[in-house]
């Protein structure tokens, strides 16, 4: 077995682990799997058919550290990968489900596509409540437009 062979051995490794009942475990195997797209040896058809699968994860599973373990990985792709917004879509689509702390995550993923389809949804975060999920979405735009200027936030 070469070294890709290896890292997409241990990504379907880590994937059936994640049926497992305990929260840990399951954590433990999405950090396996942002781990491997932290290398950014993975083909680009190969990361987005992983974020995807992480999506769906963040987006379906009812515990927080895994959802939080899976926006992580996907978050870490999307800075070793030019993932399509097409991939992260269903994110931007769920967004108003997710906790602060998880919007950083989402927001930024979003933004991380440079594809202005997610400004609407991104834009809508600029008002929030929490103040780090305001700067997030402020970084987003700017990536999202390609500006260097600075967004505008409400205090």
């Amino acid at each position: 077995m070469d070294g890709y062979q290896g890292l997409t051995a241990w990504i379907e490794s880590a994937w059936e682990e994640l049926n497992s009942s305990d929260t840990g475990r399951r954590d433990l195997c999405l950090d396996v799997i942002s781990d491997i797209l932290e290398t950014g040896r993975l083909t680009p058809d190969d990361a987005e058919r992983t974020v995807e699968r992480l999506v769906t994860v963040a987006l379906s599973d009812e515990g927080h550290p895994v959802r939080e373990s899976a926006l992580h990985a996907a978050c870490t792709a999307s800075t070793h990968y030019e993932l399509p917004y097409r991939v992260v879509e269903p994110l931007a689509i769920g967004a108003d489900g997710f906790e602060p702390v998880l919007l950083d995550y989402v927001l930024a993923i979003l933004g991380s596509t440079h594809d202005r389809a997610a400004l609407p949804i991104v834009e809508r975060f600029l008002h929030h409540p929490h103040p780090g999920v305001r700067r997030e979405a402020a970084e987003a735009v700017k990536e999202l437009c390609g500006s260097q200027e600075p967004t505008r936030t409400a205090q």
